[in-house]
């Protein structure tokens, strides 16, 4: 009895610390993953072709088995009685992307209901491959697994400055595939060449239609949705600025809006001509994608209600005026056969007309700090009867070298209650905002939280970020780049020094006309504590020279990261020196010292003109540059 008990309690053990192993190889975790005795034992087979936009994941696989000892062949037809066999079965009763994964000593068999299933559960199982190869064997095992939400994406903002190269592009949307994200999007204003509007995008290497054409077929043969995005009533200032579209504007000359004096970013609903733009913008843009949805965005209209609308919006309501041209604009939409999808911010603020929204339209719920509402927020769309999604944010922007504890937990957030009111999609949204300083690879830790947690919540939320960053982004197999770019994005921590939707490096820079000793922000900081941060982001750096990231951007991410890092250590160097001054300006700092200052941020922009061209197309540099340049004429 005893014997019979040790052995059962031998073999538990083995298969408990083999499940575990093989799972530290598998993002996103699938939801159930049984480890059993044996392993594949085959030494031929065939791998039978069901769709050829598997093609990519099942050669990535007859290679790993290679590598492993097993040779294979690949038939286009479903072979039968075969001994040795590798096969894909179609089996109708399976959900769209669910899959069962099953290896056994004699075949690996994967049963799906659809392409994507297929193609999820080929991904897994090449994750599975990097396993045995390591360990010399194929596991045997059975996974039953489906995504949390059936819409996972993620946004990348190419209108503040920064446009992506084709390459970029392309290679990012190979390593999101990898993660079964499904759905790209590209934040437009003014960085589609839409043919009669040179004006607008003539600075700003623009995608063009041929691009789009390109990265849509290659996304789809991924099973990604590259949807196509393009604002269409507020954050149109890259339009109205020019004298040929100002007249569109709600507002012409700066007024009084929530967010201080503003003007010229607002379309007004007033104009017949906002309208008539949209439509010709709609029809030269969603030709070129397939998709069936397409966002308008219309957020953020901070100057409806203000200038031409002020009366209407006081005789119907501001919430009605913006119903009113949203629907406007939908119609259009329409047209086109697309779902219109569209950032529900400004209607959250009139919540007795979510009721009103026609139901097949998407709600994009967005909000980017950690105590985010989205529990509340979920309800009032879900009890409305609209599709929606959560859309949380890598917390990058307006930071340098990220903001990571918040950016988890807002993740998180979103996540948790987005499955809790049935949401339909996860938008992980990386934005650029004033100069988009921060480079790509900030936002890695974040794209693999999030993507983890769109496809399994509930055993994702304590995975191990900064491991799986190295792991399935940089493949660096010291685990060192991924511990980096998670310790530099919690590095504004060590300041003591909170700021809202930024961090303190890039405040200290954008308010160093303030002085530190009473600006609201800026008076949280003490010298020896930047002292102290300055020193940690050093070592992240010298940490960074063991990493051996093999990853296909491993040069320019260890370029990238480093001057981002001495762009921090410059804004607390600033901050030191200005704590030591007795008003806390600037100007009170030594002509010697800010002399060095000078020099050093010279330096950063030559460097960051060097290091964008890696990743991204000169338009839009210039004005990033700009916004560096008015950094040092503060020092000036």
């Amino acid at each position: 009895m005893y014997k019979i008990l040790s052995i059962c309690l031998i073999f538990f053990i083995s298969v408990n610390m083999s499940s575990q192993k093989l799972q530290e190889y598998l993002l996103p975790l699938p939801k159930k993953i049984i480890v059993k005795e044996g392993k594949l034992s085959i030494r031929n087979g065939y791998l039978n072709l069901p769709h050829n936009q598997l093609i990519g994941q099942t050669l990535l696989l007859q290679n790993s088995l290679f590598k492993t000892g097993i040779k294979t062949q690949i038939s286009p037809f479903q072979l039968f009685n075969q001994s040795e066999t590798i096969q894909f079965i179609n089996d109708y009763t399976i959900a769209d992307q669910e899959y069962q994964l099953t290896i056994n000593p004699e075949a690996i068999t994967i049963k799906s209901g659809s392409d994507a299933g297929f193609y999820y559960a080929l991904v897994t199982l090449n994750q599975i491959g990097f396993y045995a190869q390591k360990t010399g064997f194929w596991p045997c095992v059975e996974i039953i697994d489906k995504p949390d939400f059936p819409r996972r994406g993620i946004m990348l903002d190419i209108s503040r400055d920064k446009v992506p190269t084709m390459h970029t592009l392309m290679s990012l949307i190979d390593q999101l595939a990898g993660l079964k994200i499904n759905e790209i999007q590209l934040y437009t204003e003014h960085t589609f060449a839409y043919k009669n509007h040179e004006m607008v995008w003539k600075d700003a290497s623009p995608m063009t239609p041929q691009e789009i054409q390109t990265l849509d077929k290659y996304c789809k043969e991924r099973f990604i949705d590259l949807v196509p995005n393009q604002n269409s009533f507020g954050h149109m200032n890259r339009w109205l600025k020019h004298p040929e579209y100002t007249h569109l504007a709600e507002l012409e000359e700066p007024g009084k809006t929530i967010w201080g004096m503003r003007s010229k970013n607002t379309l007004s609903p007033m104009e017949e001509g906002s309208l008539e733009l949209m439509q010709e913008l709609y029809a030269e843009l969603l030709p070129n994608f397939s998709s069936k949805y397409f966002n308008i965005g219309c957020d953020e209209t901070v100057e409806l209600g203000v200038g031409k609308s002020k009366g209407l919006c006081k005789e119907t309501g501001k919430g009605q005026v913006y119903l009113n041209y949203l629907l406007e604009l939908k119609k259009e939409v329409d047209k086109y056969g697309r779902t219109t999808q569209f950032w529900g911010d400004i209607i959250l603020n009139h919540p007795e007309l979510i009721s009103e929204l026609p139901k097949d339209m998407v709600a994009l719920i967005w909000g980017y700090e950690a105590n985010h509402p989205f529990d509340k927020q979920c309800k009032q769309f879900a009890e409305a009867g609209l599709d929606y999604y959560v859309c949380p944010g890598t917390s990058s922007w307006l930071t340098i070298i990220g903001r990571n504890k918040n950016a988890f937990a807002n993740l998180l957030n979103a996540a948790e209650n987005g499955k809790r009111h049935n949401a339909k999609g996860y938008l992980i949204t990386d934005w650029g905002d004033h100069g988009h300083w921060q480079p790509l690879s900030v936002s890695y830790p974040s794209f693999i939280y999030g993507a983890a947690l769109s496809w399994n919540v509930s055993d994702s939320k304590d995975m191990d970020i900064a491991k799986a960053t190295s792991q399935f982004l940089l493949l660096d197999e010291t685990d060192i780049a991924g511990k980096v770019l998670v310790n530099l994005g919690n590095a504004y921590l060590k300041t003591g020094a909170i700021t809202d939707n930024s961090n303190i490096f890039y405040q200290l820079l954008r308010r160093n006309n303030h002085s530190i000793k009473t600006d609201r922000w800026l008076k949280q900081i003490y010298a020896e504590k930047l002292a102290r941060t300055k020193n940690f982001i050093n070592d992240q750096i010298e940490l960074l020279g063991n990493a051996q990231i093999s990853s296909y951007d491993s040069n320019t991410v260890k370029q990238e990261i480093q001057l981002a890092a001495k762009l921090a250590i410059h804004a607390c160097d600033v901050g030191i020196a200005k704590s030591q001054t007795h008003e806390g300006y600037f100007k009170d700092i030594s002509l010697h010292k800010q002399k060095e200052f000078i020099d050093t941020l010279d330096y950063i922009i030559m460097k960051h003109q060097t290091i964008w061209m890696l990743r991204n197309r000169k338009g839009g540099l210039e004005d990033s540059v700009t916004k560096l340049e008015n950094i040092k004429k503060s020092y000036e």
